[in-house]
This record gives structure tokens, sequence and C-alpha cells, in this order.
């Protein structure tokens, strides 16, 4: 679930995972309402003018609109999402990789990667990212597109934008949805989670509109059940978010015994997800890291930017990241999840 510059709902993930994390008490029915009291219909109104005034046909608005109420499990799953984090540390690494790269996951993305061999390397060498992290982020997200979700979006954006907590992010989605629905998609196919991501690499409707792409030239860029395309719009993401080709996410390494990993600990505050880089070293270079000690285990060039990651403390295992792990986390602003997609994509392929 794409987030961080494209204003994703990847904060489920985190929700899921518990990671240390705080949450916000969950409303009854009763206590489900628009934060200034507008009424429903009303602020409808409101929505479909502004997408009218930006070019929606009055048709779509008609189709994704007729019988709209809100959703109050919307609004009580968003309300459920995690607040600030909290000191109590991190659980393990280990167990969560255990679980999300499994062998079942493993082999379904071997069977992925083997059966659309034409439309991967076209997406490949098109977009410059291995097929194989194309292939993991379709594991992660859906399954490999058993699980979607089933939520009409029309109507949990809708209620999300209603309901008022996140209104300028969720009006703008709702707005882009009925964009992607005047492109020819019927209101029974826009259908996914229930803070409006879709399709089999779970983009949000402005992701959809700037980033989904034609992957086999039949002019329509379907991300629900055509792989051609599928697999050309994560590419097409990974290379917006800056993918460097030839570059591996990141290597296990070496450390040595006594190392002081905190001696390096990196400063940067991200303004989103802030906890993401905090176990994350400085950037040295590969040669800086090995003349202190840290040895990589594949090949990485003297000059390439690296920062050591060893999420489990001392002992256990310890990676040296590239820049190309940050895209990762562009896509989901969680070590978690990051670190699951590039050890599924190495298993995927080895």
């Amino acid at each position: 679930m794409p987030l961080n510059r494209f204003c994703s709902v990847a904060l489920l993930a985190l929700a899921t995972l518990g990671l240390g994390v705080t949450f916000a008490p969950v409303p009854t029915q009763a206590q489900v309402a628009a934060r200034d009291g507008i009424d429903f219909d009303a602020y409808m109104e409101l929505l479909k003018a502004r997408a009218r005034a930006e070019g929606v046909s009055e048709a779509t608005l008609n189709r994704m609109t007729a019988g709209l109420t809100p959703n109050a499990r919307v609004i009580r799953l968003d309300q459920g999402q995690p607040g600030r984090p909290t000191r109590r540390g991190y659980p393990a690494m280990a167990p969560y990789i255990r679980t999300h790269v499994n062998s079942a996951r493993i082999s379904g993305g071997r069977s992925v990667y083997r059966a659309n061999s034409a439309e991967l390397r076209r997406a490949e060498r098109d977009y410059g990212v291995p097929a194989e992290i194309i292939v993991a982020i379709f594991g992660h997200e859906t399954s490999y597109g058993r699980i979607r979700g089933n939520f009409d979006l029309s109507r949990s954006l809708a209620t999300l934008a209603w309901e008022g907590r996140r209104r300028d992010l969720f009006a703008g989605e709702w707005v882009a949805l009925m964009k992607v629905a005047d492109r020819g998609f019927s209101r029974q196919e826009l259908v996914g989670s229930f803070a409006g991501a879709f399709g089999n690499p779970q983009f949000l409707p402005s992701v959809y509109l700037r980033l989904a792409t034609d992957g086999d030239g039949d002019g329509r860029a379907n991300i629900f059940s055509n792989r051609a395309d599928t697999f050309a719009s994560i590419a097409n993401y990974f290379r917006d978010a800056g993918w460097r080709t030839g570059q591996p996410w990141g290597v296990r390494a070496a450390v040595p015994r006594g190392f002081d990993v905190d001696a390096y600990r990196t400063e940067l505050v991200s303004p989103v997800c802030s906890r993401v880089h905090e176990r994350h070293s400085q950037w040295k270079t590969v040669a800086e890291w090995r003349a202190l000690g840290v040895q990589p285990q594949r090949a990485l060039p003297d000059d390439a930017l690296t920062s050591l990651f060893q999420p489990d403390g001392p002992g256990e295992p310890a990676y040296l990241l590239t820049g190309n792990y940050r895209v990762i986390l562009e896509y989901n602003c969680s070590n978690y999840y990051a670190m699951s997609v590039g050890l599924l994509a190495d298993e995927i392929v080895n």
C-alpha cells in the first residue's frame, strides 16, 4: 500500500504488526458522525460539485453515488489505526520474517515468476526494476492477487472524507476515484481496502491516476485482473520513487564481535513514519564499512552508499541497505514490510 509521498494507507500494515503503538478508542455505532456536524447528503453535494469542476461526468457521478450512505465500520476501522509511537521497543524481526517469507509465499512467488516471465521481463526492461521485486510486492500486497478487499470504494472514501479526521486526504481521493471511474471502470470493479487502496498493487486512486500503466498495449491500465498492467504499474511506481537499476536493495553483512552499532546511529528523523529510521546507521560507503570491519556477504561496489541495519541486535543478522531499500519504504514505511519484501525477492530467484 503505497505511502509517503503518495499519501497511501500503509499505516494499515503497522496496525497488523502491533509495532509498539497506541490506538485511538474505537467508536460505537452511535458515536459515528462527522466531526463538524455536517449532514452526509449535504457534504456529498459539495464533493460532487468539486468532482464536476474537475471534469468528472454526470453519468459517472450518478452511478458512483446511487444509494450512497456512510459506512460506520469504515470509520471504526480508520479510528483504530496507530497513533503516536510509544517507547516500548520493537518486536523481533525474525518471527515476522518467518511468517511473511514462508514456504507458501516463496513457492507462490516462484510460480508467478515462471508463469509470467515475458510480462515481468518487459517491465524490468522498460522500468529498470527487478522482476523479483515486482513479484514480491504483488505477493505482499494481495497474496498474488487473491486478497484485494471488498469495500465499495466510493462509499468508503466518501465516508472518510465526510467524517473529517483526514478530510483533505480522503476528499481528494474520492474525486480521484471518480476520475478513475470515468475511464470506464464500474462501481462493482472499484472495490478494495476500507481506506481506498485497490487492485493488485493496492494503489490509492490518486496513485492510480499518476502511475498506473498499460503494460500490454490494449489501451487500458487494468490493475485488477491484468498481470502485465499490474507489473508495469508496480515497476513504474518504483522507478518514480527513485529505484537505481543494477543495485540490490541490500545484502547480508558480517559484523565483528563487539562492534558498537550505536556509535554510528543516524540522526535522521523522517517526517512520515518517524520511527522507521531509528535503528538505521549513518550512510557510509562500502569501503568505509570494510575499514570498520563490516563485510558485505555479496558483491557491492566500494563506493556504494549503504546503511547498516541489525534489527534484532548484536549477534543477529545484519544488513547493508542501499538507497533502493528506501524506495521499498516509499511503498510502505515499515522496516518489517521492507525487509520481508527484499528477502522474499531474493528467495524467489535464489
